[in-house]
């Protein structure tokens, strides 16, 4: 039985499937790179499900003033489609949304999307060895479920004594109320992450005041942007190899500043620079003194700014070096009791990292959710499987991140190893595996070895790469290049396996009940 939906194009009503042998969740970046990469190993019996009406994931939520990308464009992209007209050296969030809706056409990926399906829950079928998925447009049946919702997906918001009784508009900067007109407005902002750094100095200059609520000062270095020039973008396309070489010298770069991530050290010499370029625009030793971190360099996540430090210097501007601690009316209240009349407030205060919503989503074989499982501390096998939860696939999931180049490395070399997994128990007439617990086990006690003395985890600072219990289980230790190395192969012993008829493995201890005695 199947249902029509009117695409959003206007094209013809495409039907809803209730069976698949691949269901991917969400069609962000990482959800259009697993199914390019199963229809390269000759795997068409796909669906992918989307909650919204478009494609490109955080780069078609976030639609705040100045969202751009901090990794150079020429890297943040695909390696199977490099994109000669970037117009920017660090593209803007429009151009990268583009970017990622032209792909996904491109490889075909619109013929297989489900626009407007959210999924809200699965459980594993034993005897048929299915996933049985619930979503807002009815149940769908699959073999194989690959999680690709993402990390930057449910923005964070804090819970503030007050904050609903505020009488003035209040938004996140992943939510952007377009409709809200900031010009002439007294305006709070809170949070001083990523995505502050680029909108503030966009609004700065429209508003009548700008108060920063600042819990923990950022490290912010010269942002080296510039526009990409048509005799470039001419050359890019003509020269055979040259748009590719310039994307290799890039990589190297950058993961020369990954082996500084792994030496705090380095990192202290490197951040330097960022004292240089806050002495430069920052000349009141108070407001510098504030601005001025506590923690070495690359502990949290990198910004890049030339503006930044323009915009809260500005007369128009406030620095309160404390997080918001309550709202009472249309005043706001520092942690230090200071008080500040607004307007409006806009949070920029991150994503649910750590604890991804979609974890609550996926009930696996003994009936615990992958986020009883674990528990505040989530773990999986090379980022992408867990046991328990047979033929399932998470991407970018725990300790595949990394705090220095583009998470598009990431996600091929995920979307690859999804697809040699599908491919190989196919050609050996399995239905279905499980990662064993003792490589599982051993993984993620190799990787959290790798953390030691790296910056994520002894830089100083509490970053969102780290969970509820403390753990680091977001950042991948080692260099891209490795990662690609391990996941280029899928091992079809590393996993319990089971064909028609057989069963697998009966589960020794709850998935839940392990994290504990860790």
């Amino acid at each position: 039985m199947t249902s029509p939906t009117t695409s959003p194009d206007g094209a013809a009503p495409k039907t809803f499937p209730r069976e698949a042998q691949v269901l991917v969740v969400g069609a962000g970046v990482s959800g259009i790179a697993v199914v390019v990469a199963l229809r390269k190993q000759g795997i068409e019996d796909i669906v992918l499900i989307e909650a919204a009406e478009a494609f490109g994931g955080t780069w078609r939520d976030n639609t705040y003033p100045g969202c751009a990308c901090d990794v150079p464009s020429l890297l943040y992209s695909f390696s199977f489609e490099q994109n000669p007209g970037w117009t920017r050296f660090f593209a803007q969030g429009p151009e990268i949304n583009a970017y990622v809706s032209d792909v996904a056409r491109k490889h075909g990926v619109d013929e297989l999307v489900q626009f407007g399906t959210q999924a809200l829950g699965s459980r594993w079928d034993e005897d048929a060895k299915r996933w049985i998925v619930d979503t807002t447009r009815g149940q769908i049946r699959a073999q194989w479920v690959v999680a690709a919702t993402g990390p930057l997906q449910v923005p964070k918001m804090p819970e503030l004594p007050g904050l609903e009784d505020f009488p003035g508009p209040v938004f996140h900067s992943a939510t952007w109320d377009h409709d809200v007109d900031l010009a002439g407005k007294r305006v709070a902002v809170v949070g001083t992450g990523a995505s502050s750094i680029q909108f503030v100095p966009k609004i700065q200059p429209k508003v009548k005041q700008l108060v920063v609520f600042q819990r923990t000062a950022s490290w912010v270095l010269p942002r080296p942007d510039r526009p990409i020039t048509k005799v470039e973008r001419f050359l890019y396309r003509r020269v055979p190899g040259l748009q590719n070489l310039v994307r290799q010298i890039i990589f190297i770069v950058l993961e020369g500043q990954q082996f500084g991530q792994r030496h705090p050290r380095i990192m202290r010499q490197a951040q330097k620079l960022g004292l240089l370029h806050l002495r430069r625009q920052v000349k009141d030793p108070k407001l510098r003194e504030a601005l001025t971190p506590d923690f070495t360099l690359g502990c949290k996540r990198l910004m890049m700014s030339n503006t930044y430090f323009g915009a809260v210097t500005a007369h128009n501007a406030t620095v309160v070096p404390q997080a918001l601690a309550r709202v009472n009316g249309s005043t706001v209240i520092a942690a230090d009791g200071s008080e500040h009349e607004v307007d409006v407030i806009i949070f920029g205060t991150g994503f649910h990292v750590t604890d991804p919503p979609i974890a609550s989503a996926v009930t696996g074989r003994s009936g615990v959710s992958l986020a009883e499982g674990w528990r505040g501390s989530p773990q999986a096998y090379l980022g992408t499987m867990v046991p328990d939860a047979p033929n399932a696939f998470l991407m970018v999931g725990p300790n595949i991140g990394n705090g220095h180049t583009s998470v598009f490395l990431a996600v091929e070399a995920q979307a690859g190893f999804i697809a040699d997994a599908v491919r190989s128990a196919a050609q050996a007439g399995v239905e279905a595996i499980e990662v064993r617990r003792d490589v599982f086990e051993r993984w993620n006690t190799k990787v959290q070895a790798g953390l030691k003395g790296t910056v994520w985890n002894d830089g100083g600072c509490a970053s969102y790469y780290l969970d509820a219990t403390g753990r680091n289980s977001t950042i991948y230790p080692w260099s891209s290049i490795d990662l690609r190395r391990r996941m280029r192969g899928f091992t079809l012993g590393d996993f319990h396996t089971a064909g028609k008829g057989e069963a697998l493995p009966a589960l020794p201890v709850a998935v839940g009940e392990a994290a504990a005695t860790r």
